[in-house]
């Protein structure tokens, strides 16, 4: 009898502290809590594509697809083709693609081939005159959703590199995904409509559902991290839970550049006890170059008892998490300040026992194709064991895919920015690893500096080009702001984000808010 009580005054002793704990998952993510949702794990293309396909030949009403890159491949193709056939049935068909991503991966042909086909295409944020860095903020989503009674959030690009090439022995790239069923399913089509509208008219209102129009499918419980970009939600979401797990943070990312106060939350919490681990692409593939770069960032976590993998295969392209065996996200923001405060990301985070069990279960999975890096007797950070170098197609395979090779680059190039600053301001304790880059970083500023004093022209006229055109493009944008306001066409809230800044609990990060969100639930559980 007194142990029942002892449990009694226990959990109700815990509710107070769950439902605080509720509230900062929900203030950190700008993004409620949806309860009565079903989910399913997908695991690289195999299960990905086919599940997207079939959605897609099921649509009745709409189809609203939105994704980084498109490839005009093979498997491009089977997607434009059940695109089209769905339009010409009479469903809405909306696609959204992002410019960078399709710059060197998509002809103009595909996309004139949808649109003759009855499929509404749109590209979001190419470059303009007036805005000269506006292309920096990218579409960097992967989701679908179809009819409003399903939807997909992913790490997947559609492209042949994600099925691999049998016939040249060349693997699928590893990534994740999961399909959703239930009232979540309206934010992530309310999500879809925010960058739509950014690229031209709003999707009508009567087409857009609100949760309570989707019925029940389920128990489980998510959140849908979608807002516009430049919030950083998920920035302090991942913070929050680094700081409150207990047991496990087991992370998979693709193009890892953790800022200053994210590697300390995690070293933090390894330091605690924590079994912290994290798993990335191995560094012996295409660029062989940005081996000593990718590894310069381990040294602080493995110093704190962090745990770090390099995947063996072809490509690692997933984004996932999953805390203290209850809580996980999976979908398309990659731990660096690109996603966290720069592109337009779609993620979902999960409260689910289950779905948190079968995460664990396919890391693990994971791991079996993985080598642990990890700090020699000399303090020298290297692998527990050299994998052996994949055949010669298999490395072509990897250098055929240019967007994993780009990402790399570009998380390679931020890395390098962080070493040399941190170098210049002395602000971080810089290790052997970090020393090839702060050598890279000072021979690059000298060479600079060396073409400044003998070929000053060099220099100076690309940066008077540059300069005129940012001078002449904030004049242009000063002026039609002006003008808008003169004709009181221009409210307190810039004109792209019109609505956008109020979060509505029916479709969190990209609804516009029609009236304040309620409650949480006393009963609602804590994060992980």
């Amino acid at each position: 009898m007194a142990n029942i009580k002892l449990k009694a005054h226990l959990r109700e002793a815990s509710q107070p502290a769950r439902i605080l704990a509720v509230q900062a998952f929900s203030r950190a993510a700008g993004a409620p809590l949806v309860h009565g949702n079903s989910i399913r794990l997908l695991k690289d293309a195999k299960e990905n594509y086919p599940a997207w396909l079939e959605a897609i030949r099921s649509a009745e009403k709409n189809v609203h697809f939105e994704n980084y890159i498109i490839r005009d491949d093979n498997i491009g193709k089977q997607f434009a083709d059940a695109l089209i056939a769905k339009a010409k049935e009479g469903s809405r068909v909306r696609v959204l693609y992002d410019w960078m991503g399709a710059l060197t991966e998509t002809s103009g042909s595909y996309w004139r081939r949808l649109s003759d086909g009855g499929v509404e295409v749109r590209c979001f944020n190419p470059p303009s005159f007036n805005s000269p860095l506006g292309w920096v903020s990218r579409l960097h989503r992967k989701s679908l959703s179809v009819d409003n009674r399903v939807a997909f959030v992913s790490g997947l690009c559609v492209g042949q590199m994600w099925a691999g090439y049998p016939e040249r022995d060349i693997p699928p790239w590893r990534d994740t995904g999961i399909a959703v069923r239930g009232p979540v399913v309206a934010d992530v089509v309310q999500s879809f409509s925010r960058a739509w509208a950014e690229v031209g008219p709003e999707i009508p209102a009567d087409e857009l559902p609100d949760q309570k129009s989707i019925p029940i499918e389920g128990t489980v419980d998510m959140r849908v991290l979608g807002h516009v970009a430049a919030t950083a939600g998920l920035y302090r979401l991942e913070q929050l839970i680094a700081v409150l797990a207990q047991k496990t943070l087991w992370l998979t990312d693709a193009y890892f550049v953790g800022t200053t106060s994210y590697v300390q939350a995690l070293r933090g919490a390894a330091m605690d006890g924590v079994d912290v681990r994290l798993l990335v692409p191995g560094s012996s593939g295409d660029l062989k170059f940005l081996r000593p770069i990718s590894r310069a960032g381990y040294r602080p976590l493995l110093e704190a008892g962090v745990r770090v993998f390099e995947w063996n295969g072809s490509m690692l392209h997933a984004k996932t998490a999953v805390a203290d065996g209850r809580w996980a996200r999976v979908g398309s923001s990659n731990l660096n300040l690109a996603s966290w405060l720069g592109n337009w990301e779609l993620d979902v985070a999960v409260e689910n026992l289950g779905f948190a069990h079968e995460m664990e279960q396919m890391y693990l999975q994971d791991l079996d194709n993985a080598t642990e890096i990890v700090l020699s007797e000399k303090n020298r950070v290297h692998p527990v064991e050299e994998p052996e170098p994949p055949p010669k197609s298999h490395r072509a395979g990897m250098g055929s895919g240019k967007s994993g090779s780009a990402g790399r680059l570009t998380a390679g190039a931020i890395r390098v920015g962080n070493t040399v600053g941190a170098a210049i301001t002395n602000r971080l304790v810089l290790g052997a690893a970090e020393a090839k880059i702060m050598l890279s970083g000072g021979a690059a500023l000298l060479v600079l500096a060396v073409l400044a004093l003998v070929q000053p022209l060099l220099i100076v006229v690309p940066f008077a080009l540059i300069a005129g055109w940012f001078g002449i493009s904030l004049l242009l944008q000063a002026y039609l702001l002006h003008k808008s306001r003169k004709n009181g066409n221009v409210s307190d809230v810039p004109p792209s984000r019109n609505k956008d800044n109020v979060v509505e609990i029916p479709g969190l990060r990209r609804e516009s808010a029609a009236e304040p969100p309620p409650r949480e639930p006393s009963d609602a559980r804590d994060g992980p």
